[in-house]
């Protein structure tokens, strides 16, 4: 008599790891939703191409760094400020064309650099949001010679007047 009394109460034993596993795969379902319908990651255009020709993107870096030039990039309220010096510490001189990129966001404002002299140029672009934005900015030299800078600048809310 025991052995069905026993039986009869460890019945619902199975049931419990099918509804563990039950509940184990419904939050599995929900994470892959939600990461299939949400950010993909991916940042640049032509992700897969770019990583596959991470040899040249290298042998960009070792030039522009061969280069030697010290590039600082600045915000002061919505002025953009970029100082360049050469190899040997003497004011850069060059163009210098850039933009401001909202990271995450299709979003870019165009930033009209003029030269101030000493190496110093400077821009005050119309930045529509505050927060986070990436700085992308080239600078050429008379002979060619180019190198490509991006620096991370925080535009506090006040510096856009909101």
């Amino acid at each position: 008599m025991s052995d069905a009394t026993g039986s009869r109460r460890s019945g619902w034993i199975p049931w419990v790891f099918v509804g563990g596993m039950g509940v184990v795969v419904a939050v599995n379902a929900v994470f892959v939703w939600l990461s299939l319908s949400t950010f993909t990651g991916t940042t640049v255009p032509r992700a897969f191409e770019r990583g596959r020709q991470y040899d040249l993107v290298l042998a960009e870096a070792a030039r522009q760094a061969a280069l030697g030039w010290q590039v600082e990039v600045a915000l002061a309220g919505t002025r953009l400020t970029v100082t360049a010096r050469d190899s040997e510490g003497r004011p850069l001189t060059a163009t210098v064309e850039g933009a401001l990129h909202r990271p995450l966001q299709d979003l870019s404002v165009p930033v009209g650099f003029r030269a101030v002299g000493g190496g110093r140029w400077s821009g005050t672009p119309e930045i529509p949001l505050p927060g986070q934005w990436e700085a992308r900015i080239t600078l050429t030299a008379p002979d060619g010679a180019r190198k490509e800078v991006r620096a991370r600048l925080f535009v506090p809310p006040e510096a856009i007047g909101g």
